[in-house]
């Protein structure tokens, strides 16, 4: 029997279409070029289904509500379909991918989301390859994750950032290897594919009911009364984007200050690098120990994007801080390399 596979279209630039104010998504337009291109009756793709959501959204206007609304939809769908395709523009899908991988629980079917820089119909399109390479991992590769697929690269969904605005190698997962590449064949490398534990129970959603939450990148200059501001009630967890391992103005009283009195009350302030590779390290200089010693916790070599969400999770879980800053420090679905484990 032919596998099948279920197409999430939430919108995004693979199912746009010119118009005279530019690129805009169209009901049905994605389906409809999708019926004329022959690539796409090909005998050896998987049979699948298009469930086109309403309104399509450019991915811009994604919110924890929309990736409620996609984990529920795979959910609901769950038993009847051998793997998932999202279709997502490109501009949030790390946020996408990343809050996915957190709130499908017990998945052990692949979720892959692609999407293109350039629309489906479009003469040098890139979404027909990305499309079809999707469906085609989703349907004979039995990994358990959610992935993001894009150009010739499987990336572990909360690993990815995007990285290009307008090429096609638009995403990368820099403080871990592709999932899998794609040439003429197609290659797992399943050494790297994360084997989760979960028991046979099926597939759980954890909803997200947005908290406040925020994140907030250091620059030279800052000041504690604008880092006072963000960190005001009902703030319950900070994404921090510091500089290379972690560190801080720690010459800057008021700024320490701000972010202690912050944690005291229970405000769970996660520190990320501002750098595309590499890891908190948040013991290797003074300025990095300062943040430790007013409470901030490490987010090792987590994306932004995975921290954030990762908060948005636990936080919707009902944890209380003292266990967010616990599990953050935990590797839950694969979202960092945990270097030192004494931190916790």
């Amino acid at each position: 029997m032919k596998k099948r596979i279920y197409i999430a279209n939430t919108g995004g630039t693979i199912g746009m279409r010119m118009t005279r104010d530019g690129y805009s998504v169209e009901p049905g337009y994605l389906e409809s070029q999708m019926q004329v291109m022959t690539e796409f009756q090909h005998p050896t793709l998987p049979d699948y289904k298009i469930h086109e959501y309403s309104p399509l959204l450019d991915s811009s206007n994604i919110m924890p509500d929309d990736w409620l609304k996609i984990a529920q939809d795979i959910a609901a769908n769950y038993e009847d379909y051998d793997g998932f395709v999202v279709l997502h523009g490109t501009d949030t899908m790390a946020y996408t991918s990343s809050a996915l991988a957190f709130m499908l629980e017990g998945l052990k079917k692949p979720v892959i989301l692609t999407g293109a820089q350039m629309p489906l119909g479009e003469l040098r399109s890139d979404g027909s390859e990305n499309l079809i390479t999707a469906m085609l991992i989703a349907a004979s590769f039995s990994i358990p994750e959610v992935c993001l697929f894009f150009g010739t690269k499987l990336l572990r969904g909360c690993r990815t950032v995007k990285v290009h605005a307008d090429g096609f190698d638009a995403f990368a997962s820099p403080n871990y290897p592709p999932l899998g590449e794609v040439g003429v064949d197609i290659e797992v490398n399943w050494s790297l594919v994360q084997l989760m534990p979960f028991p046979e129970t099926g597939i759980k959603v954890q909803r997200i009911d947005p908290p406040s939450v925020g994140a907030l990148r250091l620059f030279p200059g800052i000041s504690a009364q604008v880092v006072q501001n963000i960190l005001q009630p009902p703030l319950l967890g900070l994404v921090l984007e510091a500089y290379g391992v972690g560190n801080g103005p720690d010459r800057d009283e008021d700024f320490i200050a701000a972010l202690k009195s912050a944690t005291d009350r229970g405000v769970v302030i996660v520190d990320c690098t501002q750098c595309l590779y590499g890891t908190v390290d948040l013991s290797e200089y003074a300025t990095g120990a300062a943040l430790a010693n007013a409470g901030v916790i490490s987010g090792f070599d987590m994306t932004s994007e995975a921290a954030l969400t990762k908060l948005f999770y636990l936080f919707s879980a009902g944890y209380s801080a003292q266990e967010v800053k616990v599990e953050m420090q935990k590797d839950l679905r694969g979202e960092m390399t945990l270097f030192h484990h004494d931190s916790i």
